[in-house]
């Protein structure tokens, strides 16, 4: 049985519209400023690595838990999933087990996977770079399919394929050099990879 794993943000979904809402209520409450289309250009680390750059390090827990705590309501309804994400992810499962393994906070990734009918059998949020190595390994996970060159690193370090998908901020060349086995330009082409792969 195999296990596939997936990032989630410009991965499985384009959470771009969304998370750019949260940091617009963000800059309203915190008076902070914050250029929210370099933001969403970039996404992949945790929120706490982006507000870092825009207010003081004293102030970055508390932001970033705000964050998270007005992502619901502002964000989820306002996210779609990328093209091939649900029958990528029913190709995966056909084979075996599929997890989502992403820097989002655990319960909000679930929000978005429920709302779009994408079905897994385990999500782990909160984890990044090494971290997602860290439950790759934990999973034995044997694919592992992101967008950012630090998902190519997660899954170099934990023994899984690598799989990049240019879809988010980083280009196939990119993938390519942090590890990347194979890279497609939409998850439309990944099933037929997986069953090759098999």
């Amino acid at each position: 049985m195999t296990t596939t794993g997936f990032d989630l943000d410009m991965t499985l979904i384009d959470s771009r519209p969304g998370i750019r809402a949260v940091y617009e209520q963000l800059v309203v409450e915190s008076g902070a400023t914050i250029d929210t289309e370099l933001v969403v250009s970039r996404l992949g680390p945790p929120v706490e690595w982006e507000l870092a750059h825009w207010m003081p390090d004293s102030e970055v827990g508390r932001w970033a838990d705000r964050y998270r705590e007005l992502y619901p309501t502002i964000a989820v309804d306002l996210v779609e999933a990328l093209p091939g994400a649900r029958a990528a992810v029913d190709a995966a499962r056909s084979l075996g087990r599929v997890v989502v393994v992403t820097a989002k906070h655990g319960p909000n990734a679930e929000l978005h996977l429920d709302r779009l009918g994408i079905v897994v059998d385990a999500v782990h949020g909160r984890a990044w770079r090494e971290g997602k190595a860290d439950v790759l390994l934990a999973e034995a996970a044997d694919v592992y399919v992101g967008d950012h060159v630090h998902d190519m690193e997660a899954a170099r370090l934990s023994r899984a394929t690598g799989v990049g998908v240019s879809t988010g901020p980083c280009s196939a060349d990119e993938l390519r050099g942090a590890g990347a086995a194979h890279v497609v330009s939409t998850l439309v082409d990944l099933p037929a990879w997986l069953a090759q792969h098999r």
